[in-house]
């Protein structure tokens, strides 16, 4: 497993539309994810040791910025034929054991994933009420470890501020992960 880290922000970048499957049995896009002060989109998957080592942290971010009015959806763009922990069956278990409070949809194609550029898994794409990126980083120090003693919040704080004011912060450490599982052509 390679580590890949993303780029950085492209500020006011439109979100890309998309309609995709969720584990829920309903159809999402950015519109119907977003709440009135922004949309945390990000690309995470079952298997990867970056996205386990920080998933209740997702999952209480998640819950504490739509408090904020910020809505979250996760995508899922890895290829299952390979990677079979990534099904759409261990999808559904997964979203219904860890009770997440965004939708989880599959972008089987992986067009949407191409479309925002993800490059690993967690990848966070944090927009405004515009849906204008405002936050392309990480959720914090920890990498796939332990959260270091004092470390901040990243991401929350970040969409906290897009919540507040429309905008992100201008310094921003970008995400490490696993390279998002292409399907070969």
């Amino acid at each position: 497993m390679v580590a890949t880290t993303t780029p950085l922000c492209n500020f006011g970048w439109p979100a890309p539309d998309f309609d995709l499957p969720g584990v829920d049995g309903k159809r999402h896009t950015p519109a119907s994810a977003r709440g009135p002060n922004g949309l945390l989109v990000m690309f995470i998957c079952n298997h990867c040791p970056y996205v386990k080592a920080v998933i209740d942290k997702i999952i209480r971010d998640a819950r504490e910025l739509a408090e904020h009015g910020i809505g979250s959806i996760a995508i899922m763009a890895n290829d299952p034929a390979d990677y079979p922990e990534d099904s759409w069956d261990n999808m559904v278990r997964i979203a219904r054991d860890l009770d997440f409070p965004f939708p989880y949809v599959l972008d089987a194609t992986q067009a949407v994933a191409k479309a925002y550029g993800a490059v690993c898994t967690p990848d966070f794409f944090g927009f405004n009420s515009r849906l204008e990126l405002q936050y392309r980083g990480r959720l914090d120090a920890s990498g796939r470890g332990p959260t270091p003693a004092g470390a901040r919040r990243e991401l929350f704080d970040a969409m906290l501020q897009v919540a507040r004011s429309g905008e992100g912060p201008r310094e921003q450490s970008p995400s490490i992960g696993c390279s998002i599982k292409w399907r070969e052509a």
